[in-house]
C-alpha cells in the first residue's frame, strides 16, 4: 500500500459510535425540524384530537401533534413515501429529534395521512396567515398558472367509449362461450363421475371476463352520465345563443349552433385505476399522460401560493372563477391590485369576474414564447370601436402592462420548480379528485413552510 504522508482528520470506521444523550446536539439550532415543531405547535389539531377516544383501551396512539410534524417536515424534505418516511425515522437525525426516537411504522403513517387528509390540507390557510403576518404577502401582483401533475394511474388502464362498446360486446360473446364449454364439460363429468354441485366453482378464464366485463360496463355508464349532465349545464348557453339566431333580422350565412349531445364522444376515455384521472398534455415530456390539472395563485414579493386547486379539466380557462373565490376565501376578501396570467386564461368573462372583484387583470390575448421580445410599448388612446379582447392586447403593450406580466413567469412558474424538480413531486399519492385536491394543498403548504422559514432564518442572520 502507498504511504502517504499527508495529515488526515482521524478515520477509524470501527470504532465505537454512541449517540449523545441529547439528539440536539446534532443539529444547528436554524434547522428546518425545529421550525417545523414550532408551527405545528401553533396549529390548530383540535380536529384530529377529537377523533380518539380516550376510553378506549389497547396500546396508546401516536401523539397526533408528533405525527403531523412528521408528515409536514417529509412533505418539505421530498418525501411523501410512507416507508420512506419510516426508513428515516431510524436512519435520519431531523427525523429522530422530530420524533423523539419513536419509530412509526408505514402502515401507521399511511393510515394517519389518509384518515386525517382532509384536515391536514384544511391547514393550509393557517399556514398562509403566519406568511401574511410574517410580511410575506402583499397582494398587490399575483400570476395564476396551472401545471399537470401525474395521476397514480397509468394511461394504458383507460379505455375509450368506442372501444368499451366493441369490448362489451367481445366480452359478452366470449362469456357466452366460456358458459357454454362449462356445462359441456359438467355433463360429461356428472356422466363420469355422478352428479355434483360445482355452481360455485367458475373456472378462471370465465372469473376474469365477468370481472373485465363488469369494469367496462360501470365506465361506460359513468362516460354516460357524465355525458348527460354535460349536455344539461351546456343547454342555457345553447338556448340562448338558438334564440339570438332565430331572431337575426339579417341572414349572414353560417350555421345555427349546434345542440349539445347527451351522448359520449366515441374517443372520450376512462380510467380504470383512477376514473377521476384525465389525459393530458404533459409539457416537460411532451406526451399524453394520465394527469391532474394543478393550479396555484402565487404572490408577488414572496412567492407564497396563496391559493391552489386541482381540476380534471385540462384547459386552463374554466379554473379562474373557482381561483378567485378560494383567493378571497383565504384572504379574508383581501383581494390583489392585479393578477396576470397567460393566453390559456383568456376570455372577456374572466376579464369581467376580475374587475368584478376589483382586480386588474393582464392576460395574455395570444401565445406569447418567452424567447420573444417584449412587444414595443404604444401610445395614445384605445379607439372607441375596439374590442375588448383588442383592448386587452393593446393594455399588455403598454409600458405598465409590460411590466406587469414579464414578472408573471418569474413569480408563478419557479415555484412548479421548486416542488416538480427540487422537491420531486411529479406523481400523486391518492387516487379520486377529492383526496389529490387534499394532498395538493399539502404540498402548497408546505412549500409556503419552506418560503417561511428560510424569510425567518434570514432575519436572523441580519
Amino acid at each position: 500500500m502507498k504511504n502517504h504522508h499527508m495529515r488526515f482528520r482521524p478515520y477509524e470506521p470501527d470504532q465505537l459510535f454512541l449517540l449523545p444523550p441529547d439528539l440536539k446536539q446534532w443539529l444547528p439550532e436554524d434547522d428546518l425540524v425545529y421550525f417545523i415543531i414550532d408551527v405545528v405547535n401553533e396549529l390548530n389539531l383540535d380536529p384530529i384530537y377529537e377523533l380518539y377516544d380516550a376510553s378506549k383501551g389497547g396500546q396508546p396512539p401516536y401523539n397526533p401533534r408528533m405525527m403531523v410534524g412528521l408528515l409536514l417536515y417529509a412533505y418539505c424534505m421530498g418525501m411523501p413515501s410512507s416507508r420512506k418516511i419510516e426508513q428515516a425515522s431510524y436512519h435520519s437525525i431531523p427525523f429522530r429529534v422530530l420524533t423523539a426516537n419513536q419509530h412509526p411504522d408505514h402502515d401507521t403513517v399511511a393510515e394517519f395521512r389518509r384518515r386525517h387528509l382532509k384536515t391536514l390540507s384544511a391547514l393550509f390557510t393557517e399556514v398562509l396567515l403566519l406568511c401574511r403576518q410574517s410580511g410575506l404577502v402583499k397582494l398587490g401582483h399575483v400570476a395564476l398558472d396551472g401545471t399537470k401533475v401525474r395521476a397514480n394511474a397509468s394511461k394504458h388502464k383507460a379505455m375509450s367509449y368506442r372501444r368499451m362498446q366493441q369490448k362489451e360486446v367481445e366480452l359478452q360473446k366470449q362469456i357466452n362461450a366460456l358458459l357454454l364449454q362449462a356445462e359441456a364439460c359438467d355433463q360429461k363429468e356428472d356422466a363420469l363421475y355422478g352428479k355434483g354441485n360445482r355452481a360455485d366453482q367458475l373456472p378462471e378464464e370465465l372469473r376474469f371476463a365477468k370481472t373485465r366485463l363488469a369494469k367496462i360496463r360501470e365506465a361506460k355508464q359513468a362516460l354516460e352520465q357524465q355525458a348527460v349532465e354535460r349536455a344539461k349545464k351546456q343547454r342555457p348557453e345553447y338556448q340562448a345563443k338558438k334564440k339570438a339566431w332565430d331572431n337575426r333580422s339579417e341572414r349572414r350565412g353560417g350555421r345555427p349552433p349546434k345542440a349539445p349531445s347527451d351522448k359520449p364522444k366515441a374517443k372520450e376515455q376512462r380510467n380504470f385505476t383512477d376514473p377521476d384521472s384525465r389525459v393530458m398534455l404533459e409539457a416537460s415530456t411532451k406526451s399524453f399522460q394520465q394527469c391532474y390539472n394543478c393550479q396555484a395563485a402565487v404572490d408577488d414579493k414572496a412567492q407564497v401560493v396563496v391559493a391552489a386547486a386541482v381540476s380534471q379539466q385540462p384547459v386552463d380557462r374554466q379554473q379562474m372563477a373557482p381561483m378567485i373565490k378560494k383567493l378571497s376565501r383565504n384572504t379574508d376578501g383581501q383581494m390583489p391590485a392585479n393578477l396576470s396570467a397567460d393566453n390559456g386564461y383568456y376570455s372577456e368573462a374572466n376579464c369581467q369576474r376580475l374587475q368584478a372583484a376589483g382586480i386588474d387583470p393582464f392576460i395574455a390575448t395570444g401565445r406569447v414564447s418567452h424567447s420573444d421580445p417584449p412587444a414595443s410599448a404604444v401610445r395614445g388612446r384605445i379607439p372607441k370601436s375596439a374590442s375588448k379582447t383588442e383592448r386587452m392586447a393593446r393594455k399588455l403593450k403598454t409600458i405598465k402592462g409590460r411590466e406587469i406580466y414579464s414578472r408573471r413567469k418569474h413569480i408563478v412558474e419557479p415555484v412548479f420548480g421548486q416542488i416538480k424538480e427540487v422537491r420531486g413531486f411529479r406523481r400523486f399519492s391518492f387516487r379520486g379528485l377529492e383526496k389529490v385536491k387534499a394532498e395538493w394543498d399539502l404540498i402548497c403548504l408546505t412549500h409556503n413552510l419552506l418560503k417561511l422559514f428560510r424569510a425567518k432564518r434570514l432575519t436572523a442572520a441580519a
